[in-house]
C-alpha cells in the first residue's frame, strides 16, 4: 500500500482521525467493467486499486446485451485482480459501492448483482453511487478543486454542472444526442470507426489532421443548452455528397465538425462560469482526455482568471476507483441502502442526487 498516489479530499469530511475506512466500488453501466478499491486514512485517500475490462464492439455501436455478457465474463477475473493490486482480502472491505445509473440496463444489472451479492453474503453496507457525480468527484480529488464550474462530456453525457445546496446544478446540457455520440456516430457513418479511439486519439481528431479549411456548419446554442443533432446531420450530408475518395474533404468536414461543437461547448460553459462566479473549471468524462478541448478550456478559463484542471485519462473514462471513491464520500455521511432495494435507475439524473459535501 506505500507504494500508492495518495489524494487529499478538497473538503471536510466527518471522519475521526484514527479510522480508517476501504471500499470497493464497481462499474458497469456502458462499455466498461471496472473494480475499484480506494481507503481512507489520516485525512489522505489512497487508490489501491482501479482494474477497467472495456467491451469494444467489433462493429457498429454499444450493443447493451453483449456489453453486460462481456461484463459477466470479466466481473470475477476483475475482482480478484482488484484485490490483488491492493493486497487486501474482501473480509477487510468496509463496504461495497456500485453505480445503479444512469446508464444502459442490462450493464448496470452485471455490477449491481455483484455488489448485492458481496454486500449480503458479508454483511456489508451497500453504497448506491450516481455514475455522473462519480465523474465529478474523481475529477475533484485528482485536480484538487473543491468548487469548479463542471464539465462533463462523455459518450453518454454533455452537461453544464455547479455545486449549490447540496446538489449539483444543471446549468446546461445537450437536448438531444451528447458530445461523445456525435463524433461517434460521425465517424462511424463516414467509415473511418470502429475503432473509435487509438492510442488516446479519436477518430475524429485523426480525421480532423486531414483538413485545413473550416466549413460554416450548424451552431446551435439555445440558451445554456446544445443541440448536436443538426450539426451531424449537415456534417453527414456534406461527407455523403464528397466520398470516401477524396480524404482531403473529409478531412475539412471532420474539422468543421469538432470546432463547432467545442466552441458550442466553451461557449455555454463560459456564460456558467460567469454566472456562478466560481474561480475554477473542471473538465470531466471520456472526452475530458481531448487535447484540442483542453487547449480551448484553457484559453476560456485564462480569459477570466480562473483555475483549469481536466482529469487525467486513468480516471476520465469510466472506471472503478471513481466509484469506489464515491461510495465512500456517501459512506462517511450515512448514504446506504438495503441490498434488496438497490434498483437500477437507468435515468438517474445527477441533479436528483442529494451530495452532503456540497455546500
Amino acid at each position: 500500500m506505500s507504494g500508492k498516489v495518495k489524494y487529499r479530499i478538497p473538503f471536510t469530511v466527518p471522519l475521526r482521525e484514527d479510522r480508517s475506512v476501504l471500499v470497493l466500488g464497481f462499474e458497469s453501466t456502458s462499455h466498461t467493467f471496472g473494480v475499484g478499491l480506494v481507503e481512507f486514512r489520516e485525512g489522505a485517500v489512497t487508490i489501491l486499486a482501479n482494474v477497467n475490462k472495456r467491451y469494444t464492439p467489433s462493429k457498429g455501436g454499444i450493443h447493451p446485451r453483449e456489453a453486460s455478457y462481456t461484463h459477466l465474463r470479466n466481473s470475477k477475473q476483475a475482482l480478484e485482480e482488484a484485490l490483488d493490486q491492493a493486497s487486501v482480502k474482501l473480509k477487510e472491505v468496509d463496504a461495497v459501492a456500485v453505480a445503479l445509473g444512469p446508464g444502459l440496463g442490462p450493464c448496470i444489472r452485471v455490477g449491481a448483482t455483484l455488489a448485492r451479492f458481496i454486500a449480503s453474503m458479508s454483511n456489508k453496507p451497500l453504497v448506491p453511487v450516481n455514475h455522473a457525480v462519480a465523474h465529478v468527484e474523481i475529477g475533484k480529488l485528482v485536480s484538487g478543486l473543491a468548487d469548479p464550474v463542471v464539465v462533463y462530456v462523455s459518450g453518454g453525457n454533455t452537461m453544464v454542472l455547479a455545486g449549490k445546496n447540496r446538489t449539483y446544478r444543471v446549468y446546461g446540457e445537450t437536448l438531444d444526442i451528447p458530445l461523445g455520440n456525435l463524433f461517434d456516430t460521425f465517424t462511424r457513418e463516414v467509415g473511418i470507426a470502429p475503432p473509435y479511439v487509438v492510442d488516446g486519439k479519436h477518430a475524429i481528431d485523426v480525421c480532423s489532421e486531414w483538413g485545413q479549411e473550416f466549413i460554416p456548419l450548424p451552431y446551435v446554442v439555445k440558451g445554456n443548452d446544445l443541440s448536436f443533432s443538426g450539426l451531424l446531420t449537415a456534417a453527414l450530408h456534406l461527407a455523403k455528397r464528397a466520398g470516401r475518395s477524396d480524404k482531403r474533404r473529409l478531412g475539412d468536414i471532420c474539422l468543421s465538425l469538432r470546432e463547432t461543437a467545442f466552441n458550442m461547448l466553451v461557449e455555454v460553459s463560459e456564460r456558467v462560469l460567469l454566472t456562478t462566479e466560481k474561480d475554477s473549471v473542471l473538465l470531466v468524462g471520456g472526452v475530458a482526455s481531448n487535447a484540442e478541448l483542453n487547449r480551448k478550456f484553457e484559453l476560456m478559463a485564462s480569459e477570466h482568471n480562473a483555475v483549469y484542471h481536466s482529469t487525467p485519462p486513468e480516471y476520465s473514462g469510466d472506471n472503478g476507483a471513481m466509484i469506489a471513491y464515491t461510495g465512500l464520500l456517501h459512506y462517511l455521511y450515512g448514504v446506504t441502502v438495503d441490498p434488496v432495494k438497490a434498483y437500477v435507475r437507468q435515468r438517474w439524473r445527477v441533479d436528483e442526487v442529494e451530495v452532503p459535501w456540497v455546500p
